[in-house]
């Protein structure tokens, strides 16, 4: 059965690039680009990193009538996602773009397999499966963002808003997570101590659950956060975020809130206030029209995008639903970050500083008590 879906597409993918082909494609002298995304073990409609990534690269092809395509791997192995770089590479392709972390060692192999191939690696960078030896070539860009200044844009607006009792749940521990949390804390005590009130966020409402997966477990300790007094938490868990949702909705008093991650994720549940998010399609289109539009590209370098470049922050719109905090108050927050006169920490040790700094020096030592994977 593997094989026949293998195969299935290959001719899905093979028939998508011929259809793209009967329109001119932009080119870099009078070469034609074709653009694969692969995803993870998600799809393109998982309302998270698949999603945003895709949608930057349809959104980019579309405007500049250049062939694109996505493809999703069998499996979520290393050697999955490197058969599909073979597969898509062997059927045309000569920009692939990656979302996630989870690509790191199968860019790591192939990028030098392929130097006439551009990889856009989205939030991770190539390393060898120890983490021993970190390396980009002339042909790769990594995108990573800071996720840091969202988390703080989320943790101020949420204080702002009125809200005085936080919680946090993490999924892995790894440093983008890791730099989500710091940030909303750093954001709350900085709005708290700004506009003079007292918020209640102890150790024990700052967690990691261990995984990116919904499960019971997690409503479990999500419900009993809430039922404890817990008012709001920002869940950057990925799907387990999910879970946190599911026990925000059944609280009957329709007061527990969440604040949801990466994307826009207000259309999963009317429990989701906001959103902190990385806007990996403006990222994403940032970087395919350095390649093909400018003829540059950002090859053999890592991007860390923020506020300077949009490319975190949060929805507006009808997304927005703090009920006293205002898009002006937001839009007036957001100005300070973008112009650096607030540097937001992305370390524990630089939280404390900023706190000392800015929020009246609270003591949060156990409460963000992390173990920094350091990056290359």
């Amino acid at each position: 059965m593997k094989k026949v879906l293998g195969i299935f597409v290959l001719a899905f993918m093979v028939f998508g690039f011929a259809a793209c082909n009967g329109s001119e494609a932009t080119t870099e002298g009078e070469k034609e680009w074709n653009i694969v995304m692969i995803t993870d073990v998600g799809t393109i409609t998982d309302k998270s990193f698949n999603q945003g990534t895709w949608e930057g690269v349809k959104a980019f092809a579309e405007e500049n009538d250049i062939p694109h395509m996505y493809f999703r791997p069998n499996d979520g192995t290393q050697a999955e996602y490197e058969a599909a770089i073979d597969l898509v590479i062997d059927n045309g392709a000569n920009v692939i773009v990656t979302p996630g972390f989870l690509f790191e060692t199968a860019i790591y192999n192939k990028q030098s397999e392929y130097p006439d191939v551009k990889f856009i690696l989205i939030d991770g960078q190539p390393h060898t499966p120890d983490y021993q030896t970190y390396e980009t070539t002339s042909n790769t860009t990594n995108i990573l963002f800071q996720e840091e200044q969202a988390g703080f844009l989320a943790g101020y607006s949420a204080v702002a808003d009125g809200y005085t009792n936080l919680g946090f749940m993490g999924g892995m521990e790894v440093p983008a997570v890791q730099r989500f949390g710091i940030g909303y804390v750093a954001g709350a005590f900085y709005a708290a101590n700004e506009l003079g009130f007292t918020i209640s966020f102890p150790a024990n409402r700052y967690a990691y659950l261990g995984d990116f997966d919904p499960s019971p477990a997690h409503i479990t300790e999500a419900s009993g956060w809430y039922s404890s007094g817990t008012e709001i938490i920002f869940a950057a868990a990925g799907g387990a975020g999910q879970s946190v949702m599911a026990a925000a909705e059944a609280d009957t008093t329709d007061t527990d809130k969440v604040i949801g991650v990466d994307v826009d994720q207000s259309g999963d549940s009317d429990t989701v206030i906001s959103s902190a998010m990385k806007r990996l399609a403006v990222a994403v289109q940032q970087e395919l029209t350095a390649i093909i539009i400018d003829g540059e590209g950002n090859g053999g370098t890592t991007l860390v995008k923020g506020a300077v470049e949009e490319a975190v922050g949060l929805p507006l719109g009808d997304s927005f639903k703090w009920e006293t905090f205002t898009v002006a108050e937001y839009e007036a927050i957001f100005a300070l970050i973008e112009d650096g006169t607030i540097v937001v920490p992305a370390t524990e040790a630089e939280l404390g500083t900023f706190l000392a700094d800015h929020a009246g020096d609270p003591d949060v030592t156990a409460l963000v008590e992390t173990t920094m994977t350091e990056t290359e």
